[in-house]
């Protein structure tokens, strides 16, 4: 058998905040070839093509699953391109990563904190239920319903949230 490989991916937790409250846009998993998944709460994620940018493929995917356009991703400012013996690299602090070490699908998954601005497609080829949730329904899901996520966006969330209510 062929030697087999993980594929890499990205992911966004987008937010906004209206009169104090943050709300992160979250959706539920659609994908034909895996319909054990199907409803699954998740945030935006994608597959990161050959030699393309981590931070443009986040703006590729949120725009394809949302309809959003990003206008600003944590940390991209601070990231780096060297140009170096024939090679091109990007150098960048992810949020948070993740990698599924069993189960049916081996991706890893680096996750950005972003903005956006447009209007949200009400549903995609690969996602439905699109919403905007607050920190305090978010946290709450977490702790009381774990399991109606997609859990390579569990710890990451978790993480998000600890993040922004510290204060």
């Amino acid at each position: 058998t062929m030697e087999q490989f993980m594929k890499p991916g990205v992911g966004g937790i987008i937010e906004r905040t209206i009169d104090g409250i943050t709300y992160i846009l979250i959706q539920e998993r659609y994908k034909d070839d895996a319909p054990l998944e199907e409803g699954l709460i998740e945030i935006p994620a994608g597959k990161i093509r050959e030699f393309e940018n981590i931070y443009d493929c986040l703006r590729r995917e949120i725009n394809e699953e949302t309809g959003l356009d990003v206008v600003e991703i944590e940390g991209e400012t601070d990231s780096i391109i060297i140009e170096s013996n024939g090679y091109k690299v990007l150098s960048y602090e992810p949020f948070a990563s993740s990698q599924n070490i069993g189960g049916t699908y081996p991706i890893m998954v680096q996750v950005f904190i972003c903005r956006v601005k447009g209007n949200m497609a009400a549903s995609t080829s690969e996602t439905r239920f699109l919403r905007w949730i607050s920190l305090e329904e978010l946290k709450n899901l977490l702790e009381n319903q774990c399991n109606r996520f997609y859990p390579m966006h569990v710890n990451t969330l978790k993480k998000y949230i600890k993040l922004k209510m510290k204060n």
